[in-house]
């Protein structure tokens, strides 16, 4: 007979059985469980992708602060209340945007001009757009490493960058971003599964978008896209009609919400066009594609130029667009050779950016348009969603494309071990040459006025002494006077301007200089009023009935100032103006004085006319001209 097997008597636990052992026990099976489930690392490594885009974004806007749009937002927020028409339906440049504008009059109102809350909300804009993102691939490529490389792309690529740094761009297209991935999700569960939810959802989403952008009707039809050709990789044909069947209840509301929409939308902003012709988009199109979304890919441009103050636009060197073409070339080629099924995907590619993009071309494009305007990318931020869809339909198509038997789980573990490996080295590549991209973005940012001119603004309102400024332009390069009168210094500053601060007359002239400050000014003798025909008073104001006071020679329509040297015997109020042009109220003291009245109008005379009954004003001669700090 054999002999028995030998026992090992086990060592008793130091700590026994007792219970304290149990919880800890527990801890660790489930610390092993988490490591060892490649879908929740999965999970927690684009976690930590998203974490990065926040931090490198927060880093972004720090080198940032408002920039042209941005002040006729906060301007406009500071000047109407929130349910005004003129606030919510206003047509800024052919946009329809309530919601971009009440966002921004929210803000206004809790914090004036103050960029720290104006960037939150822009981080949390894109973090929500990041999730949608996220909840997408989840549900196209499932929790598999290829995830993190369409991931990667739309978190660090650069063309979301300009709209996103830029804060009334990023109002229009986060919402856009956001509304993209969440209905393409939508569609899919609600073609998987029928449940009413998804259409819901979908709907709303399609609707709120709208109101942020007139772009986001694209919406709707992205996410058809998406579901046709979801189906398509997977082998199961274009399903046209099954797509429209189980996916009626959103492409319905859609469609009854569009059309809602663009009654309003036409009746609000109407139709608009450039001047361009088929010479400028000949130009501008290519330029956006040649440099601006091929290089994208690779993590391009790499490199920005700007002058103040425009936006920054790409400069990729030539030799990294030829190879960033070439690229492109081989994996279309690589790819539809590998799996036929794909090449619908690239087609969609490939319609889609010239159409969306050529609405921008005829609104914007024109004699006095540069062609730097579609390579400054911020007109390209959805396509990054886009690229960003169709990637991860061309990984699925190989994902779903069956393979050949593998033998041993041991080969299983090295194909995925293999396939991590490359997901992780294209990630990496990729966001290394994105981070440079945005740090060369970020230095070119910086550079503006805008910020030492508010700063030094709203220091001098906090010590203002009660005496009000006249109306005059913010400096060019703040806001220029192409957005007249968006641009006039009391519709900027009105979220920090004290009530008061800004008047049609003033009995001390000071403007605000191009870095902020307050400084007194004086008025130059471009025309000078003539002395008047009654001695000892020169022009005599003392009715109801406007005097007309002689200029010593014309004077085009422009705003002017104009200096009042007089001697009134009680307080009044007079009414100033050219004989073609507003009139403006005037104060008057009793005894000798001098006040400023800004006028605009044109004519070789003043009307100035005594609203108090029983004045008795004398005018004497003074310079009426543009007014100018010392």
């Amino acid at each position: 007979m054999g002999s028995a097997p030998a026992v090992v008597p086990q060592r008793p636990s130091a700590s026994g059985p007792g219970p304290s052992s149990a919880p800890l026990g527990r801890i660790r099976d489930r610390l092993q469980r988490w490591t060892s489930s490649s879908g929740r690392v999965l999970l927690a490594a684009a976690f930590c992708l998203i974490g990065l885009q926040l931090i490198v974004r927060t880093w972004v806007l720090a080198n940032g602060y408002f920039y042209w749009d941005d002040l006729i937002l906060t301007g406009r927020a500071g000047t109407y209340p929130l349910w005004s028409g003129q606030l919510l339906l206003h047509d800024h440049d052919g946009h329809f945007m309530p919601l971009a504008f009440a966002v921004s009059w929210l803000v206004t109102v809790l914090a004036p001009l103050n960029w720290p809350a104006a960037a939150a909300v822009s981080l949390v804009g894109q973090l929500a757009a990041a999730g949608a993102v996220l909840r997408l691939l989840l549900i196209l490529l499932g929790r598999r490493p290829a995830l993190l490389i369409p991931l990667a792309f739309y978190l660090f690529g650069p063309l979301t960058l300009p709209a996103f740094a830029w804060w009334s761009a990023a109002l229009n297209a986060l919402p856009l971003q956001f509304a993209l991935a969440w209905v393409a999700a939508d569609a899919l569960l609600l073609d998987r599964t029928g449940r009413r939810r998804y259409a819901i959802s979908g709907v709303v989403t399609v609707a709120v978008a709208l109101l942020f952008f007139e772009k986001a009707v694209v919406v709707s039809f992205v996410a058809f896209a998406v579901v046709v050709l979801c189906r398509y990789v997977d082998g199961r044909g274009f399903a046209f009609r099954a797509v429209l069947r189980r996916g009626a209840a959103l492409w319905s509301g859609s469609a009854t919400v569009l059309l809602v929409w663009a009654l309003v939308y036409f009746a609000v902003a109407g139709t608009s066009a450039g001047t361009a012709g088929s010479a400028d988009m000949s130009q501008l199109l290519p330029r956006a594609a040649w440099a601006g979304v091929v290089t994208a890919l690779l993590g391009g441009p790499w490199a920005w130029e700007r002058w103040v103050p425009s936006a920054p636009w790409a400069v990729a060197p030539d030799w990294a667009v030829w190879a960033a073409w070439g690229l492109l070339a081989v994996a279309v080629i690589a790819t539809i050779r590998a799996r036929p099924a794909v090449r619908p995907v690239w087609l969609a590619v490939v319609v889609y950016l010239p159409a969306v993009q050529i609405p921008v071309v005829l609104m914007r494009a024109g004699p006095n348009t540069v062609d730097e305007l579609m390579m400054s990318l911020r007109y390209l931020a959805d396509a990054a969603a886009v690229l960003t869809i169709a990637g991860a339909l061309l990984l699925r198509a190989f994902a779903h494309t069956p393979q050949r038997a593998v033998a041993a789980n041991g080969d299983r573990r090295r194909a995925r071990r293999g396939a991590t490996i490359l997901a992780t080295a294209a990630v990496v590549l990729f966001t290394v040459s994105s981070l440079w991209s945005t740090y060369t973005f970020g230095r070119s940012w910086s550079e503006g006025p805008t910020k030492t001119y508010v700063t030094n603004v709203k220091s001098e309102f906090a010590h203002w002494d009660g005496v009000p400024l006249l109306e005059q332009e913010v400096p060019w390069n703040v806001l220029n006077p192409t957005a007249y009168p968006q641009n006039e210094a009391s519709r900027v500053l009105s979220p920090i301007a004290a009530p008061g601060a800004f008047a049609d007359a003033t009995e001390r002239l000071r403007m605000i200089t191009d870095t902020g400050e307050f400084a007194d000014a004086r008025v130059w003798w471009n025309r000078a009023v003539v002395p008047g025909p009654v001695p000892g008073c020169g022009h005599r104001i003392d009715g109801r009935l406007p005097v007309r006071v002689p200029l010593d020679g014309p004077m085009i329509a422009h705003e002017w100032t104009a200096q009042l040297n007089y001697f009134a015997d009680r307080d009044a109020m007079i009414t100033v103006g050219f004989e073609a042009g507003k009139k403006v109220e005037v104060p008057v003291r009793a005894g000798m004085h001098t006040v400023y009245a800004r006028i605009v109008g044109q004519g070789s005379a003043l009307l100035v006319q005594g609203r108090t009954p029983g004045l008795v004003l004398c005018l004497g001669t003074g310079p009426v001209g543009v007014a100018s700090y010392t």
